[in-house]
């Protein structure tokens, strides 16, 4: 096994994306119950982990199938050694952070490198590891001093260190003094980077390379350039250019792998594709969509739902902007007391191509929400709702098709009387963490849903798998009343108790889904209710569903089964 680790100095969060481990120095034993606005998206995996934005990022580019254990927190590893001393297996002795917590997380470490992560079944041979955080944080300690022997047991030519530190640009100057100085911190915790990628916004001059080189004591080969970009999927061609393929190739010792003349084939013909997808972000045709949502303060909070409208626009060869519209500034309470607000965001949700609402909890700018689905119903505008965007889009139709007035959510009024959505009764009520329908479940197409657009999309099959991240559910005794009123419910779970897709027949594109479609989006192969909707409100719905439909598309099996085409 090879180790490729990633460590940040200066600030964290500054562009690290790898796969296939993250490493989140905090208490938390997972991300579930972290605030959005604060932390960012809370990413579900297929076995129902609640983990860092950051593994979404890692199954993306790399077309990956990850578990909960590749997100390794503070929390984990501190449960995992108190019930090992509680069991007694430490035989009596005093269980200390040396060496009983920085074994444990090399252990974890050796053990979650080696599971397959792909289709091919196959154990990996490279694992590549993200420190979070900032090297010389206190809560960083024990992870620091883990992966210090960890690179001692891999041995020569199996262990490589990446260190991530942001070159600022203070009055014009480029300034290398805070990368020296975190090059300092890290050696002195027992790190030695191979490689230093300074961040930066723009190509780096001579000089400061010169200079970060000289005064960190490595070659100049050994200093990547990694400026913003047009597009993040950019950034592998940036680095492509700079020559990291020969430094990995030769720190780690690539050629003595043996690679099958199929595998390398299948890389050239991904490298191919990814570089002809990328080169979209230069075509001057826009696709506005209008993301309607409670958390825009921070837009990682749906960052996901981000990075799958970019895959369905460069699928559609447009280049993707998104209005971010506050669902609260759409209802009437917003109109008396800040007209401007009220006026600006309708005027950016009635112009754009399409209107999408995400997922969310709680009843705040839930009126909003169902306002801006109404607007989209009456004027044919292309609609997608994920999750509560579902749930809302049920309430609406309920309200103003099927004269249900007051109709609502148990969610947001628990003692209405016609409860539209109600909490699933299985799901603990009392604890937070872990407690929602969680991970990858199967959906199934009903009879009589053949003219289903989205269906046509996932080729026509009758059996999708998609991942999942809720409490509530549309109510089974409304579905009837729904039905007659024009709304179809195309798809149900495994037991057709549960409503996991409405559609709405005349309309050129209004789906809803209860599952999570963003978190199996990729690069190479786009989320099919996104790109259904993407390609909807950029006029090419009929063009795309028909290569689907036949078969024809690349990857176009990505999601009707469990698993990936890995194709890296």
């Amino acid at each position: 096994m090879k180790y490729v680790l990633v460590s940040g100095g200066v600030i964290s969060g500054v562009g690290k994306h790898v796969s296939s481990i993250k490493i989140d120095p905090y208490l938390n034993v997972d991300a579930g119950t972290m605030n959005p606005k604060e932390h960012g998206e809370v990413f579900v995996l297929s076995d129902g982990g609640e983990v860092d934005l950051d593994l979404g990022n890692y199954e993306r580019y790399l077309n990956i199938t990850l578990t909960r254990d590749n997100n390794i927190t503070t929390g984990k590893i501190y449960d995992q050694v108190i019930k090992r001393e509680r069991r007694g297996d430490y035989l009596g002795k005093t269980v200390q952070v040396v060496p009983h917590i920085t074994d444990a997380i090399q252990d974890w470490i050796e053990r979650v490198a080696r599971v397959p992560v792909d289709d091919s079944g196959e154990e990996p041979d490279v694992c590549i590891i993200e420190l979070g955080g900032t090297v010389g944080d206190l809560e960083s300690g024990p992870f620091v001093e883990a992966l210090t022997q960890l690179k001692l047991r891999a041995g020569k030519d199996d262990f490589l260190q990446v260190h991530v530190s942001y070159v600022p640009v203070i009055n014009g100057e480029q300034k290398t003094k805070p990368t020296q100085q975190a090059i300092k911190e890290v050696r002195r915790a027992g790190f030695f980077p191979d490689l230093i990628a300074c961040r930066c916004e723009i190509d780096l001059e001579p000089a400061a390379i010169n200079k970060i080189a000289r005064f960190c004591q490595v070659n100049l080969e050994q200093v990547i350039v990694v400026k913003n970009m047009p597009s993040t999927y950019q950034v592998p061609m940036l680095l492509e250019q700079q020559g990291l393929i020969p430094l990995l190739r030769k720190i780690l010792a690539l050629d003595n792998f043996t690679i099958s003349d199929a595998l390398e084939k299948k890389g050239r013909a991904t490298w191919a594709q990814w570089n002809r997808l990328t080169a979209v972000n230069l075509v001057p045709d826009l696709v506005t969509i209008a993301l309607v949502g409670k958390y825009i303060e921070l837009h990682d909070s749906y960052l996901s739902v981000v990075k799958s409208l970019e895959h369905s626009a460069m699928r559609c060869g447009r280049k993707l902007a998104i209005r971010w519209v506050d669902a609260e500034h759409l209802e009437e309470k917003t109109r008396l007391v800040d007209p401007a607000k009220f006026h600006t965001a309708w005027t950016e949700v009635c112009t754009a191509h399409g209107v999408l609402v995400p997922g969310g909890f709680g009843q705040r700018g839930t009126e909003g929400m169902i306002q801006a689905v109404k607007w989209a119903r009456e004027n044919k505008k292309p609609y997608l709702g994920v999750c509560l965007g579902m749930q809302v889009a049920v309430i609406e139709y309920a309200r103003h098709v099927c004269g249900i007035s007051d109709a609502t959510s148990g969610e947001f009024n628990g003692t209405a009387a016609n409860k539209l959505i109600i909490h699933m009764a299985e799901i603990d009520k009392e604890t937070m963490g872990a407690t929602m329908r969680l991970g990858l479940h199967p959906t199934l197409f009903q009879s009589g849903s053949e003219w289903s657009r989205l269906r046509a999309l996932y080729a026509g099959k009758d059996e999708i798998h998609e991942r999942h991240r809720h409490r509530y559910e549309v109510n089974p005794d409304f579905v009837e009343k729904l039905e007659q009123g024009g709304l179809s419910f195309t798809g149900k779970d495994d037991l057709g108790v549960r409503m996991e897709v409405i559609e709405i027949k005349d309309h050129p594109w209004f789906v809803g889904v209860q599952f999570h479609p963003e978190y199996l989006s990729r690069v190479l192969d786009p989320s099919r209710p996104y790109l259904g909707f993407i390609a909807a409100c950029s006029g090419q719905l009929d063009n795309i569903t028909a290569e689907y439909k036949n078969g024809s598309a690349a990857n176009g099996n990505g999601h009707i089964v469990n698993g990936n085409s890995g194709l890296f």
